[in-house]
């Protein structure tokens, strides 16, 4: 490739988000907050309960994945977006909002939750009365504070948590399409944002299977491997509080729609030429993306995957952002599947693995409640966006405060 055709691919195509796009921005600033608390790796915002002039009775939840800070205008208009307003209804009842966030959202979990447990330990501190705290987080935040919560009851610890609560968090994993990753790989010599969060400490601990350069092969990252035996160590869970989960994905075990196998996206040209990306679908040696333009040509294979894309599950607009993406670049793009399976609903209630279809479409409301850790938990009605707050989500969460 000409060093003149590379620079002008550079000038081209944008950086590319995973979880939402690159540089987006939320449509209203966060509400000012009563008190803000700089913690080690990161920071947390303190919102009063109504009628609350101090912390009376605490509700901490923590960021999920991306790249970069935490951006608490993005996080607070998560929390408290129209029309469920979940944060307000929340201080409505006199419950005191503590948001979490980190100074690098795509650092390990590990190093992560020693930003939880400080924003835990102050609220104990700073809390009038005896109340029992709810923890919890959001996508990755709840494998964060899961985490936190075990380790410090293994230190026999005092956290004070009678609710743990966890909003569509991986904890069987979570998936990104192999041709995703793959291409995000392929671009890096152009913009190496996608690759580089697909290759962070978090994404690698996150994901079921993790590509680390287009011409490998998709594995279980031995950071995930470790971060697995860090839980097994402070015994996986913590026992000391309720633990509560809800997935954004249905639970009757139907498909979101998107079929294996089928094309999900097409680009031809200038930059990227008759380069397509496919569903995940099982089988062997199945062609997941034929990449081809100025930066070479590669054919991407997986073996004995499940149908991942298409399971029910919270979704991401993943290929969407990617398409939207290289339009703005030029490119000639057709997407047919904007948004895939993220965190199936098995792994965020964590009843089943996602390693095969019996298990990734098992019809869960019929299950045995006991066959989860979790002491109680729901499946979305209806397929809705990954960790998004719905008045459905909204309302079970509030119905099941710590008294």
């Amino acid at each position: 490739m000409a060093n003149q055709d590379l620079e002008r691919a550079r000038q081209a195509i944008g950086p590319i988000g995973l979880v939402t796009p690159a540089g987006e921005q939320p449509a209203r600033r966060a509400q000012a907050a009563d008190d803000e608390w700089p913690l080690p790796g990161g920071a947390a915002r303190v919102y009063y309960g109504q009628g609350n002039r101090g912390l009376t009775r605490p509700v901490l939840l923590a960021d999920g994945f991306n790249s970069g800070p935490t951006n608490f205008d993005a996080f607070w208009e998560h929390v408290d977006g129209e029309p469920h307003r979940f944060a307000t209804r929340l201080r409505e009842r006199g419950r005191d909002l503590i948001l979490i966030g980190f100074d690098d959202r795509s650092a390990s979990i590990l190093n992560n939750a020693q930003v939880a447990t400080a924003a835990i330990q102050r609220a104990v501190a700073e809390r009038v009365g005896d109340a029992r705290l709810l923890v919890g987080g959001f996508s990755m935040g709840g494998i964060v504070t899961r985490y936190a919560l075990a380790r410090l009851e293994l230190q026999r610890m005092d956290h004070q948590v009678g609710v743990y609560l966890s909003v569509d968090s991986p904890h069987r994993g979570a998936s990104v399409p192999i041709a995703l990753q793959a291409i995000a790989h392929h671009l890096a010599p152009v913009n190496d944002a996608l690759s580089q969060q697909l290759n962070s400490p978090a994404s690698r601990q996150l994901l079921w299977r993790h590509l680390e350069a287009p011409t490998g092969v998709p594995a279980e990252d031995r950071a995930r491997a470790e971060l697995l035996e860090q839980l097994r160590q402070v015994g996986d869970w913590p026992r000391i509080p309720r633990l509560l989960g809800v997935a954004n994905g249905v639970g009757n075990g139907h498909a979101n729609g998107v079929a294996p196998g089928v094309e999900a996206l097409r680009s031809n040209g200038p930059y990227l030429t008759d380069t397509r990306l496919l569903t995940q679908a099982g089988g062997r040696d199945r062609v997941v993306a034929e990449l081809r333009g100025l930066l070479g040509e590669i054919t991407v294979r997986t073996n004995d995957f499940p149908d991942l894309d298409g399971a029910p599950g919270g979704t991401l607009e993943s290929f969407g952002i990617l398409a939207d993406t290289l339009k703005d670049a030029g490119e000639n793009v057709d997407v047919s599947h904007r948004s895939i399976c993220f965190v199936p609903t098995s792994s965020a209630i964590a009843i089943r693995g996602i390693e095969t279809n019996d298990d990734l479409y098992a019809d869960i409301d019929s299950l045995p409640p006991e066959e989860s850790p979790l002491d109680d938990f729901l499946t979305s009605s209806n397929p809705t966006p990954h960790s998004a707050v719905t008045e459905e989500i909204s309302a079970w969460i509030l119905d099941r405060l710590p008294d």
